[in-house]
């Protein structure tokens, strides 16, 4: 019978393995203690299964009556024992208990002696394993208390600002239906606030990009400029006219109608309002958006409880809503030409030189961006920290002389080099040290390539020019690569952030 068998085996273990004066075991022994400690765990299984058939069994017998219901119990308990007697058995599942007392210290220790021994020696998975028991959880739920943004709250002051520069975007529309002023497009909403990454802070600015196309007989011709071993690539907006002659009743054409003519009857052209020697001009096209938005904004139900603060800003249309005095939403609205069909822009933000000329825009990879991180968080697993490491980097960079673009040009190099599924949670601490050591190589090599040039990773979803593949890519650390004997000491700043960060996961400041 299976009983008879199971303590005839159990007998065995004990006679094969009695080493109980010895400190250690050796891994054979201890593996063949495992396998026969899963096959006893088998056998009892077996043996329980068999009594439980005998009592179901026993069961049916039964008739009518309590006590011959107890009978049956009592017929069942006799023939589990019926095979040794009581003090046998006790005696058995006492050595059992001990054995498996004795098997737990041994593991115990010899896991404690061997342990900076074995630890050159564990797999990359048990070495994520205890990260992800230890220090990970930890770091990731101080970092989900500390620095995550309140989401709810982000998401829908984003749908606020961009709902509200929507209406402004038609507002303008219908003041301008009869003028030659650029035509407003659908808003993008862009930077690290929609991208799902920026800091809780109150002086959050929801920066939207309005695309403009050409007014009615006008077109735009971009004219790119790329600065020889830069890293940033301007544009000029150069302005054209059309004829429109094909089109009678709808307007005078600007090139074969008298001027006089055209001076009566007709608006006049974009060349003459927002241009200065033929090319789009940003301050004029600035001043003219702060114009549209002050006139608009009187027409509005909101204006009767809030009130627009306008900020000043020569290359972009900057204000506040506020409500008894406290801000309710920061909005700056930027305004660009699109590069053809895809997501490359030529916008009115301020480039890197200390002094850009007003007809000069500069190429914004922003939308791009925005498309990417929202691609990477459908295909990302739910627990995904890249977000988490662009905050932690926001949060320790301040101060130290390195942009946060330089580590959100990292992060989409090694999200779209390391399969999304290597960063989840439980590989926090190690994206971090892998960001940085990218960081440190680029730095070393005093080049770090912009993103969206020359790189084949780049999702297919996201639309280039097609001479970005062919291009060689703009260097993010130009200045260090012109200058080189500068490297020690950035490299000595580079230390120093380290630092900081170590600080940071430790203490959380």
């Amino acid at each position: 019978m299976a009983l008879t068998t199971f303590f005839v085996i159990l007998l065995e273990s004990i006679i094969q393995y009695p080493q109980m004066v010895s400190e250690e075991l050796d891994e054979a022994t201890v593996e063949r203690m495992v396998q026969r400690h899963i096959y006893l765990s088998h056998l009892m299984a077996q043996i329980l299964q068999e009594l439980e058939q005998r009592r179901l069994e026993q069961s049916r017998l039964e008739q009518t009556t309590q006590e011959k219901s107890g009978e049956a119990w009592g017929s069942l308990l006799s023939a589990a024992l019926q095979y040794q007697p009581l003090w046998a058995i006790a005696g058995l599942l006492v050595l059992l208990v001990g054995l498996w007392w004795c098997f737990r210290r041994w593991s115990h220790q010899a896991d404690n002696h061997n342990d900076d021994r074995s630890s050159g020696y564990r797999t990359e998975e048990e070495e994520e394993e205890e990260e992800e028991d230890d220090d990970e959880n930890d770091v990731g739920r101080f970092i989900e208390e500390h620095i995550q943004l309140p989401v709810q709250d982000i998401t829908r002051d984003c749908r606020r600002a961009l709902s509200l520069v929507h209406t402004f975007i038609l507002l303008f529309g219908e003041l301008n239906a009869h003028s030659f002023y650029p035509v407003l497009q659908k808003e993008i909403g862009v930077g690290s606030t929609f991208e799902g990454w920026s800091l809780s802070t109150e002086d959050t600015v929801f920066r939207i990009l309005v695309p403009m196309m050409p007014p009615r007989g006008h077109t735009f011709q971009l004219e790119i400029r790329t600065a020889k071993r830069t890293e940033a690539r301007t544009c000029r907006i150069r302005v054209e006219l059309l004829c429109t002659c094909l089109r009678p009743g709808q307007m005078l054409c600007f090139l074969h109608h008298p001027a006089e003519e055209l001076r009566r009857n007709q608006e006049p052209s974009l060349l003459y309002t927002l241009c200065t020697d033929s090319y789009l001009d940003v301050q004029k096209t600035a001043r003219w958006f702060q114009q549209m938005l002050t006139a608009a904004w009187v027409i509005l139900p909101l204006s009767a409880k809030c009130h627009l603060k306008l900020l000043p800003s020569n290359r972009s249309c900057r204000f506040q809503v506020t409500r008894d005095d406290e801000p309710m939403l920061s909005i700056e609205m930027i305004f660009g030409v699109q590069r053809g069909t895809s997501d490359i822009f030529v916008s009115s933000e301020n480039t890197a030189a200390c002094f850009t000329p007003s007809t000069m825009w500069s190429e914004t990879y922003a939308v791009a961006e925005v498309k990417l991180f929202k691609h990477i968080a459908t295909k990302a697993p739910h627990d995904s920290f890249h977000l988490r490491c662009l905050q932690v980097f926001a949060y320790i960079h301040v101060g130290s002389g390195f942009s946060i673009y330089t580590f959100k040009t990292a992060v989409m190099h090694l999200l779209t080099t390391i399969p999304l599924s290597g960063w989840r949670r439980k590989h926090f601490l190690q994206r971090l040290r892998g960001i940085m050591s990218y960081l440190r190589c680029c730095l070393e090599e005093k080049r770090l390539n912009h993103f969206f040039f020359a790189n084949e990773n780049v999702p297919e979803e996201i639309l280039l020019p097609s001479s970005f593949q062919n291009l060689v890519p703009p260097n993010l650390f130009y200045r260090l690569a012109k200058d080189p004997d500068t490297l020690p000491e950035v490299l000595r700043d580079f230390s120093e952030l380290q630092d900081r960060l170590r600080r940071f996961l430790i203490f959380g400041n």
